[in-house]
């Protein structure tokens, strides 16, 4: 099949698209689209995060459920809405983390293209969504295929940071060589875990990290 994805990542993945799961899958997406459905992110965004973060240029993976399902907000990012969007809770309290365990001024702009660009990973588990309803393509083989994502990061790469938030970012960790790759684990932070993310300085433990194995730290300040 003839994937529009960034070509470092159509070779490592090139297997997965000629596999019956994900055929039936881009069947799937057709039949919806034809029916009338909306589906986000727009086309040309699914495979954003692959797009500015190329296979070897990756040294963080924030991992995230599904898109934004609402008009405007889904853009191929985990967690990220394009600029001159609200940002959602969650988002807003991954700012107020990284304010407070770096001391710095973020500006709000909701737009995290900047850190995909300095090799952070923001992986969706699930890549499309249908308007108005939550993780309603969460069964159609996207889990499958991000599953791959991060096994075929895990055993070809050396010294990356996994950010796992949340009780289903976690449950990936059975995928990643914890002997090879750093894990960090925490609450969600959308505000229904009660604040249960603060305090755990992902940003900085990250940093140090990098600065550790030899890489350039991520300037998360926006």
């Amino acid at each position: 099949m003839n994937v529009q994805i960034e070509n470092s990542w159509k070779e490592v993945l090139q297997g997965e698209f000629d596999k019956p799961y994900f055929e039936r899958l881009v069947a799937f997406l057709h039949a919806e689209k034809a029916a009338g459905k909306v589906i986000y992110p727009p086309g040309g965004r699914i495979f954003k995060a692959f797009e500015l973060t190329p296979f070897e240029a990756v040294k963080v993976v924030i991992l995230g459920q599904d898109p934004y399902h609402n008009p405007g907000q889904a853009m191929g990012l985990s967690f990220s809405v394009p600029d001159g969007v609200p940002a959602p809770p969650s988002l807003k309290n991954i700012f107020k983390e990284i304010e407070n365990d770096l001391g710095v001024r973020m500006s709000g702009r909701p737009n995290l293209e900047p850190w995909a660009r300095q090799g952070v990973l923001m992986l969706n588990a699930v890549l499309t969504v249908q308007a108005g309803i939550a993780a309603s393509h969460g069964r159609i083989g996207w889990q499958e295929f991000t599953d791959a994502v991060i096994r075929s990061l895990s055993e070809r790469r050396d010294g990356l940071v996994f950010l796992l938030w949340g009780n289903f970012a976690r449950s990936k960790r059975a995928l990643i060589d914890t002997s090879r790759h750093f894990v960090l684990e925490a609450a969600h932070p959308s505000p229904l875990a009660g604040g249960a993310f603060f305090g755990c300085r992902h940003f900085s433990k990250t940093n140090e990290i990098l600065l550790r194995e030899g890489k350039t730290p991520i300037e998360w300040k926006l």
